[in-house]
């Protein structure tokens, strides 16, 4: 079985708003945005709200929990160019965990808590559970970097 095509797997806490709605999926040109959340997945408002969004992009848009994410991926088309889409550095590794294969980690907004420190971009706080996380994912190959918007250049986090 071919591995799914997962053109960017992205953190923001957010998940699918305007900004990764239209500016990344203008620059990644997918055909099916994939939101894989727990929460998300059981909120029949919140799913109703991002496929607006999806929709005015003309994209699909699926809703998954995390496990079941994980469960299904692997049955996407060929013809299927995912952008994943994760609410924080967790999320993310528990699918790389579970085989979902993720090369590029995007880090976008995840927004400050207590306990979490500001990084080199305003818009990323982490705690170290978050860099534990990203060390782990680099560790086995996962490319990642902050980027909030497209145009903006990468910054290496770990």
């Amino acid at each position: 079985m071919a591995a799914p095509d997962i053109v960017l797997t992205r953190i923001d806490n957010r998940l699918l708003h305007g900004q990764v709605g239209i500016s990344w999926t203008a620059k990644l040109h997918p055909n099916l945005i994939i939101i894989a959340d727990d929460i998300v997945a059981c909120d029949e408002m919140q799913k109703q709200i991002m496929s607006m969004t999806a929709e005015a992009s003309g994209i699909g848009i699926r809703f998954f929990s995390i496990q079941q994410c994980a469960d299904v991926i692997w049955k996407a088309s060929p013809s299927q160019h995912i952008f994943l889409v994760v609410r924080d550095p967790s999320s993310a590794r528990s699918l790389m965990e579970q085989g979902v294969p993720i090369k590029k980690l995007n880090v976008g907004n995840m927004h400050y808590k207590e306990g979490k420190i500001k990084t080199s971009c305003e818009q990323v706080y982490v705690d170290e559970k978050d860099m534990d996380d990203f060390r782990f994912m680099k560790e086995h190959g996962v490319n990642i970097s902050i980027q909030i918007t497209p145009d903006q250049k990468e910054i290496q986090i770990v």
